[in-house]
């Protein structure tokens, strides 16, 4: 039993680590792929390090795709804040009072989960078109937020029905009215699930591929995953460019979660054991 206890740990860290150079080899790949040029990409041999490093890549992705990434960080914000707008109240009414239909609201929201999001893209395409909303910010971030709004209400209203009532009626009685209380109390105390609710949103709008191909044709504007798909074509292939521009997308997303990872890991852990 003494040497089981003393193994476990080492043996964990291992597995640990092991996982983690597995998940991260191909981020690795992709760094060090960005400073080849397609010779050194279509060799007949892998480096682990490149043979000779060049940032030209990253120079002709940043000068020709710079709109593009600001188009994406639009639609990320975007999403965020819409889903902010409609989960927040969402999840305070159902935490707070009970509804008849509370029950089905909530199964609704986990079926919605569950749904590919390619069936929503498509689903979104026949209406977006009755609607003049296909290649259009607005019509890509309610698709985004569709996607988002689900989840952010069900991690949300877990998160505030484990608030401390004491506190909501102390507010109550002190004649804040419901609006003040929601705006003053409730969401300072849970800043944690609101953090984790607008980085998710983000993510989800910064990276969305399936919504943006599905409605946009890119002749108005297109997030960095559809640039990202068009170097790879039929006739002409750019892997290092290609290889650039999924760096520059995937640092900022790195940066935000490294920032927010202790509020990330609080809100998750409250939110799946609360409900």
């Amino acid at each position: 039993m003494i040497r089981q206890h003393r193994y476990t740990a080492p043996l964990a860290a291992l597995g640990a680590l092991i996982a983690l150079v597995v998940m991260l080899f191909p981020l690795y790949a992709v760094v060090i792929a960005s400073f080849e040029n397609n010779a050194q990409l279509l060799g007949n041999h892998y480096n682990f390090w490149p043979p000779t490093p060049s940032f030209s890549n990253y120079t002709a992705v940043i000068s020709s795709q710079g709109g593009h990434i600001a188009s994406t960080l639009i639609i990320g914000l975007g999403t965020a804040l819409l889903t902010l707008a409609i989960a927040l109240p969402a999840a305070h009414a159902l935490s707070r009072y009970r509804f008849r239909v509370t029950v089905i609201l909530i199964g609704g929201l986990l079926i919605a989960q569950i749904l590919p999001s390619i069936v929503i893209a498509n689903s979104l395409f026949i209406l977006y078109h009755k609607l003049h909303l296909l290649n259009t910010y607005p019509g890509l971030i309610l698709a985004d937020a569709s996607y988002t709004v689900p989840f952010a209400i069900l991690v949300l209203r877990a998160f505030m029905l484990g608030l401390p009532g004491d506190v909501l009626q102390a507010a109550r009685v002190d004649g804040a009215s419901e609006w003040t209380t929601f705006l003053r109390v409730v969401l300072p105390m849970s800043r944690s699930a609101v953090i984790t609710i607008a980085v998710f949103a983000f993510l989800q709008g910064w990276g969305d591929f399936i919504f943006a191909l599905t409605l946009l044709s890119g002749n108005t504007f297109e997030p960095i995953t559809l640039s990202i798909y068009s170097y790879i074509g039929e006739f002409q292939t750019n892997l290092g460019q290609a290889m650039a521009l999924c760096v520059v997308g995937v640092l900022p997303a790195a940066m935000l979660l490294v920032a927010a990872q202790r509020y990330i890991a609080a809100g998750l852990t409250v939110g799946s054991v609360k409900g």
